[in-house]
């Protein structure tokens, strides 16, 4: 069906569906890559011209994207969230792969399900230059779409000869089809409902918290949001130690054992703080909560934030986790 609509309207058919798949319909674009590059080895289209629909229609996606991640902030994250099958991992992911890798990032996120949507948005969040954000998506799209083109036009024989098969299958092929489907999302639902019972530990609300601060108990509060996002709000939760997860991992057995280690996030359903403290307290750290609605739930309460101090020249990224976190009065 999909080959026969390329015969029938070629680029502008490629076009429209690139436009819904960078819009976040969930479909998916390789296959469709794969048939369009058999057919340019077939003599019926060009490569050049596939890879040129396929880059205007990604730009135009892409840049929209970018431009509402730019004015909404991270309510744009979570509504892209909602449109993919893992939304309280898909955020934290690409975050992660931001901070190592920046700009270049958006050479390889299209090639991972979930992450190349969420780069958008993302990129307008941390202030990326929009030249920047040009240069590297029309890049990271080209290498996509070229990889999977070209591989059809190697193999346009191959691809050719499973499309004719599945063909002679008729109806069969859908029902194949739709049922590997079916059971793909059944996986994911699956998956998902144990991971979401897995997250389920002991949160705190920003209300209990308050009231522990305020009462003097022995806390330690750590921030555990996107470098970029720290810097670009410039605030915290008062006396919060602001530090990286793979730091805190790393640096497990120096928490302090004698104490509540309270962690917040901004991430959807708060994943990052749960995940960390699920895991630390496997290793054996059982005073760790998750803040409920992390910073932003603290904040719309109105209870106090506190500048981000610049780091140092010395710092070397790692935090004192002994540090009490007693918010100013």
């Amino acid at each position: 069906m999909v080959r026969t609509l390329l015969l029938q309207h070629g680029y502008w058919f490629l076009f429209l569906y690139i436009l819904a798949v960078q819009a976040g319909v969930p479909i998916p674009a390789d296959p469709l890559l794969l048939i369009m590059g058999a057919l340019a080895g077939d003599r019926l289209y060009t490569i050049t011209g596939a890879l040129a629909v396929v880059l205007a229609a990604s730009l135009i996606v892409d840049y929209c994207w970018y431009e509402l991640g730019r004015r909404g902030g991270r309510s744009v994250l979570a509504l892209i969230c909602k449109l993919a099958l893992e939304p309280d991992t898909c955020v934290r992911k690409t975050e992660s792969t931001f901070s190592q890798r920046g700009a270049w990032a958006l050479l390889f996120t299209k090639f991972v399900p979930g992450m190349g949507l969420v780069a958008m948005p993302l990129s307008g969040l941390i202030r990326m230059p929009r030249w920047r954000f040009l240069l590297a998506d029309a890049g990271g799209t080209l290498l996509w779409s070229g990889a999977y083109l070209l591989a059809g036009f190697l193999f346009h024989r191959q691809v050719s000869a499973v499309i004719e098969a599945l063909g002679l299958l008729g109806r069969r092929a859908g029902i194949v089809a739709l049922a590997l489907i079916g059971l793909y999302l059944a996986f994911k639902y699956v998956q998902r409902r144990r991971l979401l019972r897995q997250l389920r530990i002991d949160r705190i609300t920003p209300e209990e918290l308050r009231r522990s601060l305020d009462a003097g108990e022995s806390l330690t509060v750590i921030d555990l949001r996107h470098p970029a996002e720290v810097e670009r709000e410039g605030l915290k939760l008062a006396g919060a130690v602001v530090i990286r997860p793979d730091d805190l991992r790393s640096g497990a057995q120096s928490i302090p054992r004698d104490r509540e280690i309270i962690l917040y996030c901004t991430c959807p359903n708060e994943a990052t703080s749960a995940r960390l403290a699920l895991q630390l307290k496997k290793a054996g750290i059982r005073k760790v909560r998750p803040l409920a609605g992390g910073l932003e739930a603290w904040r719309e309460k109105g209870y106090p934030v506190e500048p981000v101090p610049a780091p140092s020249s010395g710092d070397d990224g790692e935090a004192n986790l002994s540090v009490d976190a007693a918010p100013e009065a």
